[in-house]
């Protein structure tokens, strides 16, 4: 049976690159694109896919808070992350929710292809995926910390940030300390420059 492919990216030009490639270069036509969180929770509903290719970040949100849920409500899923975002940092929280393949949008098409008929052909990720020995100041950040930096990045206040996530802002708060004090930081322009430097993309 062919797989069935669903893509979520906020890149209207990255989904049709994926979905031709998909349809053309490798003969799976049985392919969907969304480009929200919304979007990707509905459509997963709608329809039993084998298989999802997703970016960190999405029109509305960041797929760590939707991860979750697809991992207990679709435990079969096969899930691959196509990001600009670095591996040192998302890979082992996204290990958690299923995520077995962690491909950087930046890598030579050839290997991107391979990857991805791997994936597609339900194979182990290759070890080097696992490996990673880039030391940086996010690495050791829990997913829901990368889920406030993404908003923090993004110049959300400590309320607007609460009411995304369904948190109090007492919360927030707490984890916005967690990551100045992880970072060495003190406010949020340090926090901006250093994620800068850290390749982290919030777009």
């Amino acid at each position: 049976m062919q797989p069935r492919i669903l893509i979520a990216d906020d890149h209207s030009m990255v989904r049709k690159g994926l979905k031709a490639s998909f349809k053309f270069e490798m003969g799976y036509t049985d392919v969907a694109e969304v480009s929200s969180c919304n979007g990707l929770m509905k459509a997963l509903r709608q329809e039993a896919y084998t298989h999802l290719v997703l970016d960190i970040n999405l029109s509305d949100g960041s797929s760590l808070e939707v991860l979750p849920n697809i991992k207990h409500l679709y435990p079969d899923l096969r899930i691959a992350v196509l990001s600009m975002q670095p591996t040192s940092i998302y890979a082992k929280v996204l290990q958690q929710y299923g995520a077995l393949y962690f491909i950087n949008k930046v890598a030579l098409e050839e290997d991107t292809t391979r990857l991805l008929r791997r994936f597609l052909s339900n194979e182990p990720p290759p070890r080097e995926l696992s490996k990673d020995n880039t030391t940086n100041p996010f690495s050791n950040f829990t997913a829901r910390e990368l889920e406030v930096l993404h908003y923090l990045l993004k110049g959300l206040k400590t309320n607007e940030i609460a009411s995304k996530l369904g948190l109090m802002k007492s919360t927030i708060s707490t984890v916005k300390a967690r990551i100045f004090e992880k970072t060495g930081t003190k406010n949020l322009l340090e926090l901006t420059t250093m994620a800068i430097f850290s390749n982290i993309n919030v777009e």
